[in-house]
Protein backbone atom coordinates (compact mmCIF):
# COMPACT_ATOMS: atom_id res chain seq x y z
CA UNK A 1 0.00 0.00 0.00
CA UNK A 2 3.31 2.11 0.22
CA UNK A 3 3.09 2.15 -3.49
CA UNK A 4 -0.81 2.09 -4.14
CA UNK A 5 -1.39 1.21 -7.14
CA UNK A 6 1.58 -0.17 -8.42
CA UNK A 7 -0.06 -2.73 -10.39
CA UNK A 8 -3.48 -1.64 -11.97
CA UNK A 9 -4.82 -4.89 -11.60
CA UNK A 10 -8.49 -4.34 -11.38
CA UNK A 11 -9.11 -1.16 -12.85
CA UNK A 12 -11.64 -0.94 -15.36
CA UNK A 13 -9.56 -0.25 -18.98
CA UNK A 14 -12.62 -1.65 -21.63
CA UNK A 15 -10.16 -0.26 -24.77
CA UNK A 16 -8.24 -3.59 -24.74
CA UNK A 17 -11.47 -5.81 -26.23
CA UNK A 18 -12.91 -2.29 -28.48
CA UNK A 19 -12.60 -2.00 -31.77
CA UNK A 20 -10.32 0.90 -33.46
CA UNK A 21 -13.07 3.78 -34.00
CA UNK A 22 -12.56 7.50 -35.34
CA UNK A 23 -12.63 10.37 -32.91
CA UNK A 24 -16.24 11.10 -34.03
CA UNK A 25 -17.61 7.94 -33.61
CA UNK A 26 -20.72 8.88 -30.94
CA UNK A 27 -22.87 11.59 -31.34
CA UNK A 28 -24.76 10.64 -28.55
CA UNK A 29 -21.95 10.66 -26.38
CA UNK A 30 -20.54 13.61 -26.81
CA UNK A 31 -24.06 15.42 -26.58
CA UNK A 32 -25.03 13.78 -23.61
CA UNK A 33 -22.05 15.87 -21.65
CA UNK A 34 -22.13 19.13 -23.23
CA UNK A 35 -24.20 19.90 -20.11
CA UNK A 36 -22.98 17.76 -17.01
CA UNK A 37 -25.36 17.08 -14.34
CA UNK A 38 -23.96 17.70 -10.89
CA UNK A 39 -21.21 15.59 -9.53
CA UNK A 40 -22.92 12.38 -7.60
CA UNK A 41 -21.81 11.64 -3.68
CA UNK A 42 -22.07 8.53 -1.91
CA UNK A 43 -23.72 9.03 1.28
CA UNK A 44 -24.21 6.04 4.84
CA UNK A 45 -21.40 3.44 4.03
CA UNK A 46 -22.75 -0.30 4.19
CA UNK A 47 -20.29 -1.93 5.35
CA UNK A 48 -20.51 -5.79 5.34
CA UNK A 49 -19.27 -7.32 8.57
CA UNK A 50 -16.08 -9.56 8.56
CA UNK A 51 -17.61 -13.28 8.18
CA UNK A 52 -14.35 -15.42 9.01
CA UNK A 53 -13.17 -17.25 11.99
CA UNK A 54 -12.05 -15.22 14.72
CA UNK A 55 -8.92 -17.66 14.59
CA UNK A 56 -8.15 -16.92 11.13
CA UNK A 57 -8.33 -12.90 11.61
CA UNK A 58 -5.91 -13.74 14.57
CA UNK A 59 -3.37 -15.61 11.97
CA UNK A 60 -4.36 -12.53 9.23
CA UNK A 61 -3.73 -9.61 11.88
CA UNK A 62 -0.36 -11.26 13.06
CA UNK A 63 1.33 -11.18 9.23
CA UNK A 64 -0.47 -7.90 8.41
CA UNK A 65 1.17 -5.90 11.72
CA UNK A 66 4.59 -7.95 11.64
CA UNK A 67 5.59 -7.86 8.63
CA UNK A 68 6.14 -5.61 5.67
CA UNK A 69 5.43 -5.83 1.76
CA UNK A 70 8.43 -6.72 1.24
CA UNK A 71 8.40 -9.92 3.46
CA UNK A 72 10.59 -8.15 5.73
CA UNK A 73 9.24 -8.96 9.56
CA UNK A 74 8.82 -6.50 11.71
CA UNK A 75 10.41 -6.52 15.63
CA UNK A 76 7.35 -5.50 17.26
CA UNK A 77 4.08 -3.96 17.27
CA UNK A 78 3.43 -0.12 16.59
CA UNK A 79 0.46 1.86 16.69
CA UNK A 80 -0.07 5.50 18.18
CA UNK A 81 -1.04 5.81 21.89
CA UNK A 82 -3.12 8.20 22.36
CA UNK A 83 -5.34 10.75 20.74
CA UNK A 84 -4.94 11.23 16.76
CA UNK A 85 -5.05 14.42 15.22
CA UNK A 86 -5.15 14.74 11.59
CA UNK A 87 -4.55 17.32 9.69
CA UNK A 88 -4.90 18.87 5.84
CA UNK A 89 -2.08 21.19 3.74
CA UNK A 90 -1.57 21.64 0.42
CA UNK A 91 -3.70 22.84 -2.84
CA UNK A 92 -6.64 20.75 -1.05
CA UNK A 93 -9.11 19.51 -3.89
CA UNK A 94 -13.01 20.49 -3.50
CA UNK A 95 -13.91 16.89 -2.62
CA UNK A 96 -11.02 15.75 -0.35
CA UNK A 97 -12.84 17.50 3.42
CA UNK A 98 -15.94 15.87 2.88
CA UNK A 99 -14.75 12.33 2.29
CA UNK A 100 -12.28 12.56 4.83
CA UNK A 101 -14.47 13.80 7.12
CA UNK A 102 -16.88 10.72 6.20
CA UNK A 103 -13.38 8.74 6.95
CA UNK A 104 -12.62 9.86 10.36
CA UNK A 105 -16.08 9.45 11.25
CA UNK A 106 -16.08 6.00 10.20
CA UNK A 107 -13.26 5.17 12.02
CA UNK A 108 -14.74 6.50 15.10
CA UNK A 109 -17.67 4.72 14.47
CA UNK A 110 -16.84 1.13 13.81
CA UNK A 111 -12.98 1.26 14.83
CA UNK A 112 -13.24 2.86 18.12
CA UNK A 113 -10.65 4.92 17.47
CA UNK A 114 -9.41 8.35 18.96
CA UNK A 115 -9.22 10.15 16.16
CA UNK A 116 -10.12 13.78 14.75
CA UNK A 117 -9.36 16.67 12.50
CA UNK A 118 -7.59 19.37 13.54
CA UNK A 119 -7.76 22.96 11.92
CA UNK A 120 -4.71 24.54 12.75
CA UNK A 121 -1.75 23.49 15.55
CA UNK A 122 0.46 19.95 15.35
CA UNK A 123 -0.92 17.00 14.42
CA UNK A 124 0.09 13.43 14.34
CA UNK A 125 -1.05 12.71 10.67
CA UNK A 126 -0.32 15.65 8.12
CA UNK A 127 -2.12 14.67 4.65
CA UNK A 128 -0.92 16.88 2.77
CA UNK A 129 -2.06 17.43 -1.48
CA UNK A 130 0.44 17.55 -3.80
CA UNK A 131 1.14 16.95 -8.01
CA UNK A 132 1.16 13.62 -9.23
CA UNK A 133 4.09 14.97 -10.76
CA UNK A 134 5.49 15.67 -7.72
CA UNK A 135 4.65 12.34 -5.85
CA UNK A 136 6.13 10.59 -9.05
CA UNK A 137 9.07 12.60 -8.24
CA UNK A 138 9.62 10.17 -5.57
CA UNK A 139 7.83 7.22 -6.48
CA UNK A 140 7.13 6.52 -10.20
CA UNK A 141 4.46 4.32 -10.38
CA UNK A 142 2.61 5.71 -6.87
CA UNK A 143 -0.80 7.22 -7.09
CA UNK A 144 0.10 8.61 -3.38
CA UNK A 145 2.12 7.25 -0.35
CA UNK A 146 2.81 7.24 3.41
CA UNK A 147 6.30 8.04 5.55
CA UNK A 148 6.86 8.00 9.18
CA UNK A 149 8.44 10.71 10.91
CA UNK A 150 7.82 13.68 8.50
CA UNK A 151 5.29 16.32 8.20
CA UNK A 152 5.83 17.67 4.65
CA UNK A 153 7.59 15.92 0.95
CA UNK A 154 9.23 18.47 1.50
CA UNK A 155 10.78 17.20 4.79
CA UNK A 156 10.50 13.59 3.07
CA UNK A 157 12.73 14.43 0.37
CA UNK A 158 15.76 15.42 2.54
CA UNK A 159 15.52 12.32 5.10
CA UNK A 160 14.28 9.88 2.34
CA UNK A 161 17.47 7.86 2.16
CA UNK A 162 18.17 8.08 6.38
CA UNK A 163 16.80 5.72 8.62
CA UNK A 164 14.50 8.21 9.74
CA UNK A 165 11.67 6.99 7.32
CA UNK A 166 12.34 3.20 7.70
CA UNK A 167 9.14 1.72 8.57
CA UNK A 168 11.26 -1.30 10.31
CA UNK A 169 13.21 1.20 12.65
CA UNK A 170 9.55 2.59 14.39
CA UNK A 171 8.72 1.57 17.84
CA UNK A 172 5.72 3.84 18.31
CA UNK A 173 4.10 5.65 15.67
CA UNK A 174 3.68 9.69 16.88
CA UNK A 175 4.43 11.44 13.30
CA UNK A 176 3.37 10.26 9.70
CA UNK A 177 2.63 12.46 6.16
CA UNK A 178 0.33 11.08 3.33
CA UNK A 179 0.70 12.16 0.31
CA UNK A 180 -2.50 12.22 -2.09
CA UNK A 181 -2.77 13.80 -5.89
CA UNK A 182 -4.55 17.25 -5.74
CA UNK A 183 -4.76 16.87 -10.00
CA UNK A 184 -6.45 13.33 -9.96
CA UNK A 185 -10.71 12.37 -9.81
CA UNK A 186 -12.58 12.60 -6.62
CA UNK A 187 -12.58 8.31 -6.38
CA UNK A 188 -8.66 8.49 -6.64
CA UNK A 189 -8.23 10.77 -4.06
CA UNK A 190 -10.16 9.12 -1.75
CA UNK A 191 -9.04 6.27 -2.06
CA UNK A 192 -5.68 7.59 -1.37
CA UNK A 193 -7.58 8.75 1.96
CA UNK A 194 -8.73 4.89 2.57
CA UNK A 195 -5.51 3.09 2.05
CA UNK A 196 -2.92 5.32 2.93
CA UNK A 197 -4.82 6.36 6.64
CA UNK A 198 -5.36 3.12 6.79
CA UNK A 199 -1.59 1.96 6.70
CA UNK A 200 -0.86 4.91 8.96
CA UNK A 201 -3.10 4.08 11.68
CA UNK A 202 -2.47 0.18 11.25
CA UNK A 203 -1.21 -2.74 8.96
CA UNK A 204 2.18 -1.98 7.09
CA UNK A 205 1.64 -5.50 5.02
CA UNK A 206 -0.93 -6.63 2.05
CA UNK A 207 -1.88 -10.16 2.06
CA UNK A 208 -2.89 -11.37 -1.17
CA UNK A 209 -5.03 -14.04 0.62
CA UNK A 210 -7.56 -11.87 1.89
CA UNK A 211 -10.29 -11.98 -0.61
CA UNK A 212 -12.29 -8.53 1.47
CA UNK A 213 -9.79 -6.25 2.13
CA UNK A 214 -8.21 -2.69 1.50
CA UNK A 215 -4.91 -4.87 2.91
CA UNK A 216 -4.09 -6.83 -0.53
CA UNK A 217 -2.28 -5.63 -3.71
CA UNK A 218 -5.62 -6.10 -6.01
CA UNK A 219 -6.60 -2.87 -5.69
CA UNK A 220 -10.20 -4.40 -5.68
CA UNK A 221 -11.61 -2.83 -2.21
CA UNK A 222 -10.48 0.19 -2.11
CA UNK A 223 -12.79 1.49 0.27
CA UNK A 224 -12.31 0.42 3.72
CA UNK A 225 -14.36 -2.97 4.55
CA UNK A 226 -16.39 -4.44 7.45
CA UNK A 227 -12.96 -6.89 7.64
CA UNK A 228 -10.69 -3.41 7.44
CA UNK A 229 -12.90 -2.07 10.49
CA UNK A 230 -12.26 -4.94 12.75
CA UNK A 231 -8.80 -5.31 11.99
CA UNK A 232 -7.96 -1.77 12.97
CA UNK A 233 -10.02 -2.13 16.08
CA UNK A 234 -7.87 -5.05 17.52
CA UNK A 235 -5.04 -2.57 16.72
CA UNK A 236 -6.28 -0.36 18.94
CA UNK A 237 -7.43 -2.48 21.75
CA UNK A 238 -6.57 -1.65 25.35
CA UNK A 239 -4.88 -5.23 25.69
CA UNK A 240 -2.28 -4.29 23.17
CA UNK A 241 0.62 -1.44 23.15
CA UNK A 242 3.35 0.04 20.82
CA UNK A 243 6.81 -2.37 21.59
CA UNK A 244 4.99 -5.89 21.92
CA UNK A 245 6.68 -8.90 20.07
CA UNK A 246 4.47 -10.95 17.75
CA UNK A 247 4.07 -13.53 20.63
CA UNK A 248 2.78 -11.44 23.15
CA UNK A 249 0.11 -9.87 20.69
CA UNK A 250 -0.62 -13.59 19.51
CA UNK A 251 -1.03 -14.56 22.95
CA UNK A 252 -3.55 -11.68 23.79
CA UNK A 253 -5.75 -11.98 20.59
CA UNK A 254 -8.00 -14.91 21.45
CA UNK A 255 -9.88 -12.94 24.17
CA UNK A 256 -10.08 -9.51 22.30
CA UNK A 257 -11.43 -11.02 19.23
CA UNK A 258 -13.75 -12.74 21.61
CA UNK A 259 -14.73 -9.41 22.96
CA UNK A 260 -15.20 -7.65 20.38
CA UNK A 261 -16.05 -10.12 17.64
CA UNK A 262 -18.29 -13.02 19.42
CA UNK A 263 -19.39 -14.14 16.21
CA UNK A 264 -16.40 -15.43 14.45
CA UNK A 265 -15.76 -18.38 17.42
CA UNK A 266 -18.84 -19.61 15.41
CA UNK A 267 -17.42 -19.65 12.33
CA UNK A 268 -15.31 -22.91 10.78
CA UNK A 269 -11.53 -21.61 10.30
CA UNK A 270 -10.50 -21.89 6.21
CA UNK A 271 -6.64 -21.07 7.19
CA UNK A 272 -5.55 -20.13 3.34
CA UNK A 273 -2.10 -21.03 2.34
CA UNK A 274 0.33 -18.19 2.34
CA UNK A 275 0.55 -16.96 -1.37
CA UNK A 276 4.00 -17.75 -2.44
CA UNK A 277 6.46 -14.68 -3.76
CA UNK A 278 6.75 -16.87 -7.42
CA UNK A 279 2.95 -16.07 -7.73
CA UNK A 280 2.96 -12.60 -6.37
CA UNK A 281 5.96 -11.92 -9.19
CA UNK A 282 4.48 -13.60 -11.83
CA UNK A 283 0.96 -11.49 -11.52
CA UNK A 284 2.75 -8.05 -11.12
CA UNK A 285 4.37 -9.28 -14.79
CA UNK A 286 1.36 -9.83 -16.08
CA UNK A 287 -0.28 -6.48 -15.44
CA UNK A 288 2.42 -4.23 -14.04
CA UNK A 289 3.80 -1.55 -15.89
CA UNK A 290 6.96 -1.79 -18.15
CA UNK A 291 6.96 -5.42 -19.49
CA UNK A 292 6.49 -6.42 -22.96
CA UNK A 293 3.46 -8.48 -24.29
CA UNK A 294 5.72 -11.67 -24.74
CA UNK A 295 6.80 -11.10 -20.72
CA UNK A 296 3.08 -10.48 -19.55
CA UNK A 297 1.73 -13.40 -21.31
CA UNK A 298 4.24 -15.69 -20.17
CA UNK A 299 4.02 -13.98 -16.34
CA UNK A 300 -0.02 -14.96 -17.00
CA UNK A 301 0.59 -18.26 -17.74
CA UNK A 302 3.08 -18.92 -14.74
CA UNK A 303 0.65 -17.01 -12.38
CA UNK A 304 -2.23 -20.05 -13.78
CA UNK A 305 0.36 -23.05 -13.20
CA UNK A 306 1.39 -21.95 -9.75
CA UNK A 307 -1.96 -21.45 -8.86
CA UNK A 308 -3.23 -24.84 -9.87
CA UNK A 309 -0.28 -26.66 -8.77
CA UNK A 310 -1.12 -25.01 -5.22
CA UNK A 311 -4.85 -26.57 -5.72
CA UNK A 312 -6.02 -23.10 -4.66
CA UNK A 313 -9.77 -22.82 -5.98
CA UNK A 314 -10.18 -19.33 -4.36
CA UNK A 315 -10.02 -15.46 -5.24
CA UNK A 316 -6.19 -16.30 -6.48
CA UNK A 317 -6.94 -19.08 -8.68
CA UNK A 318 -9.66 -16.38 -9.87
CA UNK A 319 -7.37 -13.54 -10.54
CA UNK A 320 -4.90 -16.12 -12.02
CA UNK A 321 -7.45 -16.25 -14.89
CA UNK A 322 -8.47 -12.71 -14.67
CA UNK A 323 -5.08 -11.92 -15.68
CA UNK A 324 -4.78 -14.11 -18.38
CA UNK A 325 -8.13 -12.76 -19.69
CA UNK A 326 -6.92 -9.61 -19.75
CA UNK A 327 -3.86 -10.24 -21.67
CA UNK A 328 -5.81 -12.41 -24.33
CA UNK A 329 -8.03 -9.79 -24.77
CA UNK A 330 -6.42 -8.03 -28.10
CA UNK A 331 -5.37 -11.42 -29.95
CA UNK A 332 -7.92 -13.70 -28.77
CA UNK A 333 -11.07 -12.23 -27.47
CA UNK A 334 -12.68 -14.98 -27.10
CA UNK A 335 -9.82 -17.36 -25.46
CA UNK A 336 -10.01 -14.21 -23.30
CA UNK A 337 -13.95 -14.20 -22.79
CA UNK A 338 -13.78 -18.14 -21.61
CA UNK A 339 -10.87 -16.78 -19.06
CA UNK A 340 -13.49 -14.19 -17.49
CA UNK A 341 -15.94 -16.80 -17.32
CA UNK A 342 -13.96 -18.96 -15.17
CA UNK A 343 -12.53 -16.23 -13.00
CA UNK A 344 -16.28 -15.75 -12.26
CA UNK A 345 -17.01 -19.45 -11.57
CA UNK A 346 -14.31 -19.16 -8.85
CA UNK A 347 -15.05 -15.92 -7.65
CA UNK A 348 -18.42 -17.16 -7.03
CA UNK A 349 -17.64 -19.65 -4.37
CA UNK A 350 -15.49 -17.05 -2.04
CA UNK A 351 -17.42 -14.65 0.61
CA UNK A 352 -16.51 -11.32 0.05
CA UNK A 353 -15.80 -11.24 -3.35
CA UNK A 354 -18.89 -9.89 -5.12
CA UNK A 355 -17.10 -6.77 -6.11
CA UNK A 356 -14.74 -8.71 -8.06
CA UNK A 357 -17.37 -10.45 -9.76
CA UNK A 358 -18.53 -7.17 -10.38
CA UNK A 359 -15.77 -6.44 -12.46
CA UNK A 360 -15.45 -9.50 -14.72
CA UNK A 361 -19.11 -8.84 -15.25
CA UNK A 362 -18.18 -5.38 -16.64
CA UNK A 363 -15.93 -7.29 -18.99
CA UNK A 364 -18.30 -10.64 -20.22
CA UNK A 365 -21.16 -7.88 -21.05
CA UNK A 366 -18.58 -5.79 -22.80
CA UNK A 367 -17.96 -8.86 -25.06
CA UNK A 368 -21.74 -9.15 -25.23
CA UNK A 369 -22.64 -5.66 -26.37
CA UNK A 370 -19.59 -6.43 -28.95
CA UNK A 371 -21.77 -9.51 -30.50
CA UNK A 372 -24.51 -7.15 -30.68
CA UNK A 373 -26.56 -9.22 -27.46
CA UNK A 374 -28.12 -6.22 -25.64
CA UNK A 375 -29.78 -8.87 -23.89
CA UNK A 376 -27.35 -10.82 -22.42
CA UNK A 377 -25.29 -7.84 -21.25
CA UNK A 378 -28.56 -6.48 -19.31
CA UNK A 379 -28.56 -9.87 -17.58
CA UNK A 380 -24.71 -9.98 -16.95
CA UNK A 381 -25.13 -6.63 -15.48
CA UNK A 382 -28.25 -7.05 -13.63
CA UNK A 383 -26.99 -8.45 -9.99
CA UNK A 384 -23.89 -6.14 -9.97
CA UNK A 385 -25.15 -2.78 -10.41
CA UNK A 386 -26.01 -2.49 -6.75
CA UNK A 387 -22.81 -3.84 -5.54
CA UNK A 388 -20.58 -1.10 -7.18
CA UNK A 389 -22.49 1.18 -5.44
CA UNK A 390 -22.51 -0.68 -2.05
CA UNK A 391 -18.74 -0.63 -2.55
CA UNK A 392 -19.02 3.04 -3.69
CA UNK A 393 -16.68 2.41 -6.49
CA UNK A 394 -17.91 5.15 -9.03
CA UNK A 395 -15.91 4.42 -11.99
CA UNK A 396 -17.05 0.89 -11.95
CA UNK A 397 -21.15 1.76 -10.91
CA UNK A 398 -20.72 4.21 -13.73
CA UNK A 399 -19.28 2.03 -16.64
CA UNK A 400 -22.32 -0.42 -15.90
CA UNK A 401 -24.53 2.26 -16.25
CA UNK A 402 -22.92 2.96 -19.61
CA UNK A 403 -22.57 -0.84 -20.96
CA UNK A 404 -26.08 -0.94 -19.97
CA UNK A 405 -27.44 2.04 -22.03
CA UNK A 406 -25.90 0.59 -25.21
CA UNK A 407 -27.57 -2.61 -24.48
CA UNK A 408 -30.51 -0.89 -24.18
CA UNK A 409 -30.25 0.75 -27.00
CA UNK A 410 -29.44 -2.24 -28.81
CA UNK A 411 -32.71 -3.37 -27.31
CA UNK A 412 -34.95 -0.50 -28.85
CA UNK A 413 -35.22 0.41 -25.53
CA UNK A 414 -33.93 4.46 -26.80
CA UNK A 415 -36.35 6.40 -24.24
CA UNK A 416 -34.34 3.96 -20.86
CA UNK A 417 -31.04 4.03 -22.32
CA UNK A 418 -31.01 7.79 -22.60
CA UNK A 419 -32.30 8.03 -18.65
CA UNK A 420 -29.75 5.66 -17.61
CA UNK A 421 -27.00 7.37 -19.93
CA UNK A 422 -27.76 10.59 -18.01
CA UNK A 423 -27.96 9.23 -15.00
CA UNK A 424 -23.92 7.61 -15.50
CA UNK A 425 -22.88 10.38 -15.67
CA UNK A 426 -22.93 12.54 -11.73
CA UNK A 427 -21.25 9.18 -10.94
CA UNK A 428 -18.52 9.66 -13.57
CA UNK A 429 -17.71 12.59 -12.79
CA UNK A 430 -16.64 11.58 -9.16
CA UNK A 431 -15.21 8.23 -10.47
CA UNK A 432 -13.17 9.69 -13.83
CA UNK A 433 -13.10 13.22 -12.65
CA UNK A 434 -12.43 16.20 -15.63
CA UNK A 435 -15.07 16.19 -18.26
CA UNK A 436 -12.67 15.10 -20.92
CA UNK A 437 -12.09 11.80 -18.90
CA UNK A 438 -15.72 11.27 -18.47
CA UNK A 439 -16.39 11.95 -22.80
CA UNK A 440 -13.32 9.34 -23.42
CA UNK A 441 -15.27 6.63 -20.72
CA UNK A 442 -18.71 7.43 -22.27
CA UNK A 443 -16.70 6.90 -26.00
CA UNK A 444 -15.30 4.12 -25.13
CA UNK A 445 -18.41 2.35 -23.65
CA UNK A 446 -20.29 3.43 -27.02
CA UNK A 447 -17.79 2.22 -29.47
CA UNK A 448 -18.23 -1.29 -28.31
CA UNK A 449 -21.87 -1.46 -29.73
CA UNK A 450 -21.87 -3.05 -33.15
CA UNK A 451 -24.52 -0.35 -34.28
CA UNK A 452 -22.82 2.98 -32.71
CA UNK A 453 -23.38 5.03 -35.70
CA UNK A 454 -27.07 4.39 -35.95
CA UNK A 455 -29.13 7.79 -35.29
CA UNK A 456 -32.45 7.05 -33.52
CA UNK A 457 -33.21 9.73 -31.21
CA UNK A 458 -30.65 9.37 -28.43
CA UNK A 459 -28.68 11.65 -26.38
Amino acid sequence: MILRRLILLMQLFLTACMPSTPADVSTRAASAVSDMPPMKTFSTPRPEPARRANSDIARDFLDLAFQLESGRALPVFTRFEGPIRVRVTGEVPASLPSDLTRLVYRLQSEAGIDIALSQAGPANITIEAVSRAEIRRYLPHAACFVVPNVSSLAEYGRARRSARVNWANLRAREKLAIFVPNDASPQEVRDCLHEELAQALGPLNDLYRLPDSVFNDDNVHTVLTGFDMLILRLYYAPELRSGMRRAEVAQRLPAILNRINPRGNGVAPVRLRDTPRAWIEAVQTALGPGFSPSQRRQAARESLQIATAMGWTDHRRAFSHFAMGRILQISDPEAARQQFLTADRYYAGVNGARLHRAYVASQLAAFALQQGNGEAALETIAPHLGTAEQYENAALLATLMLIRAEALQLTGRGAEANAVRLDSIGWARYGFGAEWAVRAKMREISALSPYRGRSDGAL
